[in-house]
């Protein structure tokens, strides 16, 4: 941990000429009160291999270090690395940055197994992201916890149950072989810029995978489905070789729609066209 006082991030941000820039998705969170109590939702990470996607300026990343992480950061913005090389010298041995686009990076390459993933996403790339991380074949996946940042109306579809607004695809990613919460709302006048929006954290953790199924056909069955959720299940599903007798075999009415079917519907779906 470092023994020096941390600088105000609005200090950082401006010392360095840094202005968040809309193309890359960019809201810097100033407030180190709330950075420390969102590193801290994944628990105890004293010595704990952390990746970070889109550090900006260090605020999290600060407060990970400070919790004890040792943090592996991808940071796409060069105007960010002056920051995050002053970090990397306060916090010696304790933080790896690298330059690139998270999504073009192997993070399971970068990181040690069993990592923490902490990160204040930028809101363009967060969802592919997400689904990337959560499509992993295999299973339990390389990383243990997820904790991230997203506009709320991204972390409420996360989140859905059958039946509502904002129950999809995601939905289900999230909740067949994981157990996904939101933990906190931060409103939009602690981040700098501001977004339109308020934002929520997330946190994912991974659960026992049902059997016999795999993760891609689980991904074919929902894009399939809430592809074209307006439409009946015999029209969405039809594309999908064989899916449309795993319902009758399943007793599913394919006169249903995609945001009706559980959870465990889709499980179920996706078991026998595996």
């Amino acid at each position: 941990m470092s023994e020096r006082a941390a600088e105000p991030l609005r200090d950082v941000i401006a010392r360095h000429g840094l202005q968040a820039a809309k193309s890359l998705g960019q809201n810097f969170i100033l407030d180190r009160q709330l950075l420390a109590r969102i590193a801290a939702i994944p628990g105890d990470l004293t010595g704990a291999p952390v990746y970070e996607v889109g550090p900006g300026p260090g605020g999290l990343t600060r407060a990970l270090l400070d919790a004890g992480a040792n943090v592996v950061a991808v940071e796409r913005d060069r105007r960010c690395l002056p920051a995050l090389a002053e970090l990397e010298s306060e916090y010696s041995g304790k933080l790896r940055v690298i330059e690139g686009d998270a999504l073009e990076i192997d993070g399971q390459s970068e990181v040690a197994e069993g990592a923490h993933i902490v990160a204040n996403l930028p809101y363009n790339v967060g969802t592919a992201l997400l689904l990337r991380w959560l499509g992993d074949e295999s299973w339990p996946p390389w990383w243990r916890s997820l904790t991230l940042m997203f506009q709320r109306e991204v972390a409420e579809r996360i989140v859905a149950a059958p039946n509502s607004e904002h129950y999809g695809r995601l939905s289900v990613a999230a909740q067949w072989r994981s157990e996904a919460r939101i933990v906190m709302n931060v409103h939009r006048s602690a981040f700098v810029p501001p977004p339109k929006v308020t934002s929520a954290v997330v946190h994912i953790a991974p659960i026992a995978a049902p059997k016999g199924l795999s993760g891609k056909v689980m991904e074919q069955v929902t894009a399939a489905a809430f592809g074209q959720r307006r439409k009946m299940l015999r029209q969405s599903l039809k594309g999908l070789p064989g899916a449309l007798e795993a319902l009758d075999r399943l007793g599913i009415d394919p006169q249903r729609r995609a945001e009706t079917l559980g959870v465990a519907d889709y499980v179920a779906l996706a078991r026998e066209l595996s």
